[in-house]
């Protein structure tokens, strides 16, 4: 099988990278839905655990609400969005990003989701080929590419996403296919512990808090895929495009004191390093 495929992308790597390209512009269709309802689903769970805890009747809601259910509708007018309506990007264009029934606006972010999980699983796909390290990675993409739209949006990095990718990573490098599990294993660890002392130190200095406990489990969970060598890069990566993006909001006047999520700027960097870790490593180790 992975000589057939190996056959296939160098004979046909235009097809490949086509295929490749609609697959991932679909699942950023889907990561769309993920980045929309997570939050909610979460917001309506801790509800109802709270108005146990309170002794409470819990809010009723109308009908189900996961990933699946509801259909996908216009948030305006509540227009049951069809087939030709959702295909990713193509249908944004030809319906010129307005509700096919009551012509409202629709978020540029939508088909922005979907062309950066398309973008995304050519660069993975590019990099790993068709491989089984190749599918780990798109699946580790996509859950950094929901995991930084969600804590952009809410502050929040769901444990739906990074506790279950943690595991995986564990799992895929137990097979040594991205790195050796010794590696993977300490990277879990280290990657934990390496926020988590940095925010108590923070918090004894300052008395604030200047991460969120899903920082701590984001970073361990790529540890778990890249191992622990390339945490180093992802801090720093991850600081210094943070700090930037930081100081540019400022200067636009953001209010100094609202929080900006990290969570995103540890995405990009362990994407970065998935990618392009080993010429990174090799490169800072050349210099000493």
């Amino acid at each position: 099988m992975s000589h057939y495929l190996a056959a296939l992308m160098a004979d046909l790597p235009v097809l490949v990278y086509t295929i490749a390209l609609c697959f991932g512009l679909i699942i950023g269709s889907f990561l769309n839905v993920v980045i929309y309802r997570m939050p909610v689903m979460m917001q309506r769970e801790w509800e109802a655990e709270a108005s146990q805890i309170l002794g409470q009747e819990p809010k009723q809601h109308d009908g189900t609400f996961n990933l699946i259910l509801p259909d996908s509708h216009c948030p305006s007018c509540n227009h049951p969005i069809r087939a030709w309506e959702n295909i990713p990007l193509i249908s944004y264009i030809a319906l010129r990003g307005k509700c096919a029934h009551c012509r409202a606006p629709i978020s540029l972010r939508y088909p922005a989701v979907e062309l950066a999980a398309g973008l995304l699983t050519l660069v993975v796909i590019a990099k790993f080929q068709l491989t089984p390290a190749g599918a780990g990675a798109l699946i580790l993409t996509y859950g950094l590419l929901a995991a930084a739209m969600i804590d952009y949006d809410h502050q929040l990095i769901p444990d739906n996403i990074t506790l279950p990718l943690l595991w995986l990573g564990l799992i895929v490098n137990y097979f040594n296919l991205l790195v050796p599990f010794h590696d993977a294993f300490w990277g879990a660890v280290a990657g934990y512990l390496a926020l988590w002392i940095v925010f108590h130190i923070f918090r004894l200095i300052t008395g604030k808090e200047g991460f969120g406990y899903g920082d701590f489990k984001l970073l361990a969970m790529l540890g778990a895929w890249v191992g622990w060598q390339g945490l180093p890069a992802i801090v720093i990566i991850s600081s210094f495009a943070g700090a930037v993006f930081g100081i540019g909001l400022i200067a636009f006047g953001r209010d100094r004191a609202k929080p900006i999520p990290f969570g995103p700027w540890l995405a990009i960097g362990g994407f970065v390093v998935l990618i392009w870790g080993e010429q990174i490593t090799s490169s800072y180790l050349a210099n000493f």
